[in-house]
This record gives structure tokens, C-alpha cells and sequence, in this order.
């Protein structure tokens, strides 16, 4: 365990929209570059992480569905979308001086190795972040799924959700001004009343596997770290 930290493999998610700042589209390199100067300081001090990037900021499966898309084939154009983050971010961490490798559940040899298991454990064994990209290569499953299975399989000590707000709340906080943070909560009450923190296959995922769940706010400067830390960052479901 990296001294001064309380886990030392993490999975951390991250949306497609997180990476187009106040952008309404697309990718803002000065978002790149912050969280690749973040990532840099936790790896730089031991820390193994894992990206789980969406690909919301580009195209959305459900959106493309609702609009007449097949659905199966709106979902495989949101796996490209997020392929296309994974090799941004990657530009941005060789840009800081971080060794990355993404790794496509969809075959595309040219930009991204294959997803292999035991391949990206070995990555982040040698301190390099691994990026997984094209979700589970299937239709039908969310990158918050996505995330969670590749939380299980690599065995993070913890799967870290980035989100635009401090944690998990009673209600929307943007709409319900009445809405209580929670510090600490249980993946049977997240279920059970509907906090809306990921969809309920992800969520029954980590907890059949017992896979902490850390919901924060990536847009404060140095929360990865103190997360990291234990600080009391965010939202913990147990």
C-alpha cells in the first residue's frame, strides 16, 4: 500500500461529459490536462489506477435509440465515442510524462490493445494507467456497468466515481434544495430508494462482489488524491 493512502488499485469512472468542461461538445484539452497533472501525482506516488471513460460528450446510445436508431446500433456508435476519449486522455497523460496503455473491448489494433484481464493488472503493476475503452464490447450496457465489472475483475480495492456534484443526496440537490448529502450508504438503500447514482445492474454488481463505491466531485482540484487518501471526500456505498 502507497504510504498515506487507503487503497492502492483503483478503478476510476469517468463520464464523457467531465471531459467537455463547460464545453456543450466535445473534449476541452484544458480538462485533459488537469485531470492527466491529478492522475500524474497519485501514480507518481504508487498508487495502480484503472479509467472506465464514457462517451456521453460525443454520442449517446439511449439518445440515439429514442431518436429511431436501432438500439443495438446506437450503442455500438456510443462504444466508438468513448474510444475516441480513451485516446484523448492517453494523449494527455504521455503528454505529462505517465505511461498509459487503452485497452478496447472492440478489436482495433491500429489505436488500442484488446482487452486481456491479467494483461492490465501487469500494465498497472508496472505503474502504467490503464484506459478501458468500447465498454463491454456488447449493446444494452452502460459504462457505469462497464466500470464495475472491470472494478471486479482487475481486483480495485475500490471503484471511484467522478461525477459535477459532492456525493449522493436524498433527491436531486439541483432541483430539491431540501436534499441531504449522505457520507455513508448502503448498496440496498441506493437500490431500494432509487438514488439515481448508477444503473441498478452496476450497482448489483459491486455489491455481489462487495466493490466500495466512492462517488466525489471531479471538478475540485486534488480530490483524486484526498479520496484516494480516506479524506472525506464525497460519498462512500458499502
Amino acid at each position: 500500500m502507497p504510504e498515506g493512502y487507503k487503497y492502492n488499485r483503483v478503478l476510476l469512472k469517468l463520464s464523457g461529459e467531465a471531459l467537455m468542461g463547460q464545453n456543450g461538445y466535445g473534449i476541452d484539452p484544458s480538462v485533459i490536462d488537469a485531470l492527466a497533472e491529478e492522475i500524474k501525482e497519485v501514480v507518481n506516488d504508487g498508487v495502480q489506477i484503472a479509467i472506465t471513460v464514457g462517451g456521453g460528450n460525443i454520442f449517446r446510445g439511449v439518445a440515439g435509440s429514442a431518436n429511431g436508431m436501432d438500439r443495438a446500433q446506437a450503442d455500438y456508435i456510443g462504444m466508438l465515442a468513448t474510444v475516441m476519449n480513451a485516446l484523448a486522455l492517453q494523449d494527455g497523460l504521455q503528454r505529462h510524462g505517465v505511461e498509459s496503455r487503452v485497452q478496447s473491448a472492440i478489436e482495433m489494433h491500429q489505436v488500442a490493445e484488446t482487452y486481456i484481464r491479467l494483461r492490465a493488472i501487469r500494465h498497472m503493476e508496472k505503474g502504467r494507467v490503464v484506459i478501458f475503452a468500447a465498454g463491454t464490447g456488447n449493446p444494452y450496457f452502460t459504462t457505469d456497468t462497464t466500470a464495475a465489472l472491470r472494478a471486479c475483475e482487475i481486483g480495485a480495492d475500490c471503484m471511484m466515481k467522478a461525477t459535477k456534484v459532492d456525493g449522493i443526496y436524498t433527491a436531486d440537490p439541483v432541483k430539491d434544495p431540501n436534499a441531504v448529502k449522505y457520507d455513508k450508504v448502503s448498496y440496498l438503500e441506493v437500490l431500494t430508494k432509487e438514488l439515481n447514482v448508477m444503473d441498478a445492474a452496476a450497482i448489483s454488481l459491486c455489491k455481489d462482489n462487495k466493490m466500495p463505491l466512492l462517488v466525489f466531485d471531479l471538478t475540485v482540484h486534488g480530490n483524486i488524491r484526498r479520496a484516494l487518501k480516506g479524506e472525506n471526500v464525497g460519498t462512500l456505498v458499502y
